[in-house]
């Protein structure tokens, strides 16, 4: 899933090429990917966005006349693209917009499941749909994430996923966060001690930067992650071969040397317990 150095990269590279021209075509949009019907899509021709926002994991397209905002959630496989008039675009995305000028905006997914969401919203309804989140997770200093890391006794990996604690950080930035503060993805948030806090929030404010600056520059995967789906691959201070362990419904990488004290961790996801 797209988390804030893929989505804020993406806002700011989609940001001046939404807001150049007024909109004449918006949809059609696949019955699964609409999630709103009042107001219609259709309310948006002729308007004008002021450019892409982020909220999380979430682009908020705000119009100029301040009537309506355009909320894209892209979940795990949606994908937020800008054409240039005459450029090659797919004969049926879950959605589209043509402006104008003769450029497009459109949303693509790959995989069955179809979970990438737009809902075209009031500026009240927006703020209403993102109001649960936590504060952003690049904004987060000290003093605040010991607060929330005290009110939730949570595993640290589970926790840092959690947007309604902390919003932006997702699996693998989880993994990267917590594999530069050299902290085990089981350990509890409630018995960290200052150090620990701190190394971890120097680790969230330093790895989403790394990853922000590399996803502007066109990185791909292999070359942003250090530990994410690197399983068997040496770690890149250690040269310790990269673990990978299950815990609730997510996969987690980590070094045993940098973050477990050399141990393995036991799996724990909820369906092999059922078992």
């Amino acid at each position: 899933m797209p988390e804030f150095p893929e989505v804020e990269a993406w806002a700011r590279l989609l940001d001046a090429d939404v807001a150049r021209s007024p909109i004449a075509q918006a949809g059609p949009a696949h019955i699964a990917t609409l999630k709103t019907f009042d107001p219609p899509l259709a309310a948006l021709v002729g308007r004008q966005f002021a450019g892409v926002q982020r909220r999380a994991k979430r682009f908020l397209l705000p119009t100029r006349d301040g009537e309506l905002v355009l909320l894209v959630h892209l979940m795990s496989a949606g994908r937020l693209k800008y054409a240039a008039p005459g450029a090659k675009t797919p004969k049926s995305p879950q959605f589209r917009l043509r402006f104008e000028d003769a450029g497009e905006l459109y949303l693509t997914e790959g995989g069955s499941k179809k979970r990438a969401g737009v809902w075209l919203l009031t500026p009240e309804s927006a703020a209403a749909e993102v109001a649960h989140l936590g504060p952003e997770a690049d904004t987060l200093d000290a003093e605040t994430l010991a607060t929330i890391l005290t009110n939730e006794s949570r595993r640290l990996h589970s926790l840092l996923r959690d947007q309604r604690l902390v919003a932006g950080i997702g699996r693998a930035w989880a993994n990267e966060i917590l594999h530069a503060a050299c902290l085990s993805p089981y350990a509890l948030s409630t018995q960290l001690d200052p150090n620990e806090i701190e190394r971890l929030s120097r680790a969230i404010h330093d790895e989403l930067h790394r990853g922000l600056e590399l996803r502007l520059a066109g990185k791909d995967d292999d070359a942003t992650y250090r530990v994410h789906d690197r399983l068997g691959l040496p770690c890149h201070v250690c040269g310790t071969p990269i673990a990978r362990v299950d815990f609730e419904e997510h996969t987690i990488y980590y070094c045993p040397s940098c973050q477990t004290d050399g141990r393995t961790l036991k799996d724990r996801r909820l369906s092999r317990l059922l078992k």
